[in-house]
């Protein structure tokens, strides 16, 4: 293990045994407040203070085995013994480093977050359109194998098929933190079904995932700084859905901001998802904002959430899918758009942590 690692470990057990004697006075046992976030605290620090304890004692259990093979001599029974001992050691150490490193990584509070992922048709007409529509099918049965709910807030149907936007909500563990990496431009490459000469397009779509904001901390929003609009929902829906006012759109004045819902079937309902998805929005703006003065904070193209940015492409002629800011190619490109996207999930989250790694090393080393 890396000595800045070694370093940000001893203090993680240092701080345990702060904590430990703070928790145990009784003006602390008094203050509620305290005594919550104080023990909260405490869980984190342990779990990692925990498993560094155990990984120094398997660092002794291996050094022990080399030193018993080492003398072992002509005993076949001690060195065999020695060999599983650090076998066994070495495979626990690998295990707890990983865990370590992982634990000891920034951790983003919205990663835990429900979100919202807006897909819009770009360059590409009636064929991108189609593409959105098939990026919406991708995702949604890539939630449905992780076990998260969705929804379909709003969307903007297009004349052949497919969709000119689309805003999907997703609710679940950590969804935030698995779909964030898919904002920005997807392309991609084959023959439109409305070719007939059979020629190879290039059309895009723009994806942009946004973390549901927590009620309890979202920003505040002046309702004079709002306007509500209501329309009739179109689409399917029965009756209800084209005899009542009931879609809801607010637009954001100072921003021009606009956030529309008219899945729910009450117009109450659908205010108040617009608003989240609103809500949202305007964070995300704040967020753009801030990383552009601050260019170094989001140096790694997979945090930049720019929507401009080329992140993907989809090559239907040759089976390929390529993510351009990890160079990463996978040739099961129709698996991947049925919802097989995993793979591509966890390279791009396991970039993210190197990243992050090699920017704890680089500080410890300044």
């Amino acid at each position: 293990m890396k000595p800045f690692l070694r370093q940000q470990l001893a203090r993680y057990a240092d701080r345990l045994g702060e904590l430990e004697f703070l928790l145990s006075r009784e003006d602390i046992m008094k203050d509620m407040k305290q005594f919550l976030l104080l023990s909260r605290e405490h869980t984190e620090v342990a779990s990692v203070a925990t498993r560094w304890t155990r990984y120094q004692q398997r660092e002794a259990d291996l050094a022990e085995a080399q030193e018993l093979l080492t003398s072992s001599g002509d005993d076949t029974d001690m060195a065999s013994m020695a060999r599983e001992e650090i076998d066994s050691a070495s495979v626990e150490i690998a295990q707890l480093e990983g865990e370590l490193q992982r634990m000891l990584l920034p951790k983003d509070p919205d990663d835990a977050r429900n979100a919202f992922i807006e897909i819009r048709a770009g360059t590409g007409g009636d064929e991108s359109a189609l593409f959105a529509g098939d990026l919406l099918r991708m995702y949604s049965r890539f939630c449905e194998r992780q076990g998260w709910r969705t929804e379909i807030l709003s969307d903007s149907a297009s004349e052949l098929g497919g969709y000119k936007e689309v805003v999907l909500r997703v609710e679940g563990e950590n969804v935030y933190g698995a779909l964030k990496f898919e904002s920005g431009g997807h392309r991609v490459q084959r023959v439109p079904a409305t070719e007939t000469q059979g020629r190879i397009h290039t059309s895009a779509c723009t994806v942009a995932v946004l973390a549901e904001p927590d009620e309890t901390v979202a920003i505040q929003i002046n309702p004079a700084d709002l306007r509500i609009d209501t329309y009739r929902a179109s689409g399917a829906g029965g009756q209800h859905i084209n005899k009542t006012d009931s879609a809801v759109r607010i637009t954001h004045l100072p921003t021009g901001i606009v956030a529309e819902c008219q899945d729910g079937r009450s117009q109450h309902s659908n205010k108040a998802q617009a608003m989240k998805v609103l809500t949202a929005r305007i964070q995300e703006k704040d967020r753009s904002e801030r990383a552009a003065r601050d260019a170094a904070e989001r140096k790694s193209l997979i945090g930049s959430g720019d929507r401009s940015d080329r992140i993907r492409t989809y090559n239907f002629p040759q089976g390929r899918l390529t993510d351009h800011r990890i160079n990463l190619t996978l040739y099961k490109l129709l698996t991947i758009i049925e919802g097989d996207l995993l793979e591509v999930v966890q390279a791009l989250q396991a970039y993210e942590a190197a990243q992050q790694l090699a920017a704890l090393e680089v500080g410890a080393g300044a």
